[in-house]
């Protein structure tokens, strides 16, 4: 077996399994065994019933008592208590129906699942059932858990990796004497040891070398890109920026001292003898956009065109609506590309630029798409820069002649890393906020603050505001998936509807739930239905951290807050604040440590990105491998620049020996 064999050849994977590996992005023997565990279950011994506590994922042993079930309009509750001598605890299942045949008053068995807080009670949904000899075999055990897709477990995906192992051989890329040095292991024990260690710290010391490698890649790719930008002579200098001078005088505001900086750095590159490959960094609604915008203007008004790539249909639509609305009157020809349009709808946009009878094209991903090609394309602008890897931007860079390339990223990255991240380019830092805006409010408040929270939301909305809430369950696995974000959403809806009955004043909260395992055009209707003005309060995970710039928007609550690094809390709070009125954001936390609270205190006081992730750097440690990952930084599997900095620093100095070496 061969690490870029079809994955339909190892066993057990047919043509509908190999379908349902493919929505992983699993086509390979290779994607097979680079598809990462991403967490672990350890089993542990069962604990008494009375010292379960809220978050916990606990094992109780006990008998089965008042077992009673009930529908309801999408699914069929199973509810029951089980005792141990300290105390009961409340069992909840949905669509589970079999478990009555098991369920008998009387009868023993393990449980185990996550606690949530049920009013005054405690209670564990959906949890799993066992045997004593069943459980006692699991005891001790590290049990890998999958990013999954409905019909495929973790159990599968682990029996085929296992099968990988014994047929597979994996080259080290590494000298002997620099993994020694550096206490990294071989990559062919890394990889099997990430899959099945025997216990967190070997789970930890293969993550650490496989994160070393999706450094060392990224960097390598990087200073190929740097090569090329080195020798590349501008073939598009721009040097008229007086069209750039009449917009900033129209705009309603007035640039920051940062922008404008910003700004002239862009000016300098474009009318330079070389080409611009420029990295704009800013914090969330910092006004990067607008920068993005000159620069485009400028480029049209010097007779060529612009692409601006976004990572969604969303922030498209909003981009070109905003676009088109300032730029028209400079006879700027705006069009849009997105996956969802029809084929003929592409056809004639394709045509338009081919033909230059369109001189901007903002898009997503569909601008790499072979189909597309431009008449004279003088720059390219990638939006959300660490959305995309470094073969997509290249892949639109390649669309044109060499165009001049701007990046720019509302990830706030302290400049340490900055300098190896954007190694191919130079480096804009707009660090000031618009005067008008109002800083956001933010509160660190416990689970049994959350009747008042919604109350908060309540009188936000019934003030003509909108709000989110944001729900950090895992979407692609077995224990918990989308459906947890809807059972959370109704009952969002019930507080509501009876607040209406409770203050008398009828008014109907409408609420919507959004997330990954949705399709892509249900996703794109909800969020633009928000973005109208027609969903008062949107429930969702983290699928809305880069979302739509939504005004109205005054309110976001984070649950389980702690489950995420401060930056991409920081992130997640930028979807409010960008209008005039007061913002706020509610931190709230599912389980109580000094070290929460000193982590969610940051944020809590203090609304600067680039402060925040270098507290995040200075607090984040190795120890910290799953459940505060940034969400999908550079397109890496395991590395966070945050938690894994020294590594990334090693990369480079290794990425610079290779290189001097040829």
């Amino acid at each position: 077996m061969q690490l870029e064999d079809s994955v339909k050849t190892v066993k057990g994977v047919g043509d509908k399994m190999m379908t349902l590996l493919e929505k992983l992005n699993i086509f390979t023997v290779r994607d097979l065994i680079r598809h990462y565990p991403t967490d672990y279950d350890n089993f542990e011994m069962p604990v008494q019933i009375n010292s379960v506590s809220e978050g916990q994922i606990v094992t109780v042993e006990g008998a089965v008592s008042r077992v009673t079930t009930r529908p309801t309009a999408r699914k069929k509750v199973i509810t029951c208590y089980v005792s141990d001598p300290s105390g009961a605890l409340k069992l909840v299942w949905f669509n589970q129906q079999y478990l009555l045949k098991l369920l008998k008053p009387g009868y023993r068995f393990l449980f185990r699942g996550t606690v949530k807080r049920d009013n005054a009670d405690y209670a564990v949904t959906q949890p799993k059932m066992y045997q004593r000899q069943e459980y006692a075999k699991l005891l001790g055990c590290l049990q890998p858990k999958y990013g999954l897709t409905k019909g495929i477990t973790s159990a599968f995906l682990s029996k085929a990796v296992k099968q990988v192992f014994t047929e597979i051989k994996i080259e080290e890329n590494l000298p002997a004497a620099f993994r020694k040095e550096n206490n990294l292991m071989k990559l062919s024990d890394a990889i099997k040891t990430i899959h099945f260690p025997k216990n967190m710290n070997e789970a930890l010391e293969a993550r650490r070398r496989l994160v070393f490698d999706e450094f060392l890649d990224f960097i390598l790719a990087l200073r190929a890109l740097k090569t090329k930008k080195e020798e590349a002579v501008n073939n598009f200098v721009i040097s008229d920026y007086s069209a750039c001078d009449r917009l900033v005088g129209e705009l309603p505001f007035k640039l920051t001292n940062a922008q404008e900086k910003a700004f002239n750095d862009i000016k300098k590159d474009m009318s330079s003898e070389r080409l611009m490959s420029r990295m704009v960094e800013g914090d969330v609604g910092s006004g990067k956009t607008v920068i993005a915008m000159l620069s485009v203007l400028a480029a049209v008004q010097a007779g060529y065109q612009a692409a601006v790539m976004v990572p969604t249909e969303v922030l498209a639509k909003q981009h070109f609506a905003d676009f088109e609305e300032k730029l028209n009157k400079y006879n700027v020809r705006t069009i849009i590309l997105v996956g969802s349009m029809t084929s003929a709808q592409k056809k004639k946009a394709y045509e338009k630029m081919a033909k230059h009878e369109a001189d901007v094209v903002i898009g997503t991903h569909a601008l790499i798409q072979e189909g597309l090609q431009f008449d004279n394309l003088a720059l390219a602008v990638i939006d959300e820069q660490h959305r995309f890897g470094v073969n997509q931007r290249k892949a639109l860079k390649d669309k044109g002649l060499h165009p001049h390339v701007l990046s720019m990223s509302a990830t706030p990255i302290p400049r340490s890393l900055s300098l190896i991240l954007y190694g191919d380019m130079d480096l804009s830092v707009i660090n000031e906020m618009p005067a008008e805006r109002k800083p956001i409010k933010n509160a660190v408040v416990d689970t049994g603050y959350r009747p008042t929270a919604l109350n908060f939301i309540r009188k936000e909305v019934i003030s003509g505001h909108q709000a989110y809430i944001i729900c950090p369950l895992v979407e692609e696995s077995e224990d918990s998936d989308g459906e947890n974000v809807i059972d959370y959403t109704d009952n969002v809806k019930d507080f509501f509807a009876l607040s209406a009955i409770k203050n008398g004043d009828g008014k109907l909260i409408r609420t919507e739930y959004l997330h990954g395992r949705m399709k892509a055009s249900e996703k794109n209707e909800i969020m633009e239905r928000f973005a109208a003005g027609e969903i008062d309060v949107l429930i969702s995970t983290t699928v809305i951290e880069v979302g739509v710039n939504v005004k109205n928007a005054t309110v976001m609550m984070i649950e389980n807050s702690e489950r995420f690094g401060l930056a991409q809390l920081h992130q997640l709070r930028g979807r409010v604040g960008r209008g005039a009125a007061q913002s706020y954001c509610i931190f709230m936390k599912g389980s109580e440590s000094k070290e929460i609270d000193d982590r969610l205190d940051i944020l809590k006081n203090n609304n600067d990105g680039f402060k925040v992730a270098e507290e995040d750097l200075r607090l984040r440690g190795p120890g910290d491998l799953f459940g505060v990952r940034q969400s999908g930084e550079l397109s890496w599997k395991l590395a966070d620049i945050y938690a894994d900095a020294p590594l990334l620093s090693l990369a480079s100095e290794y990425a610079g020996i290779v290189s001097d070496q040829g």
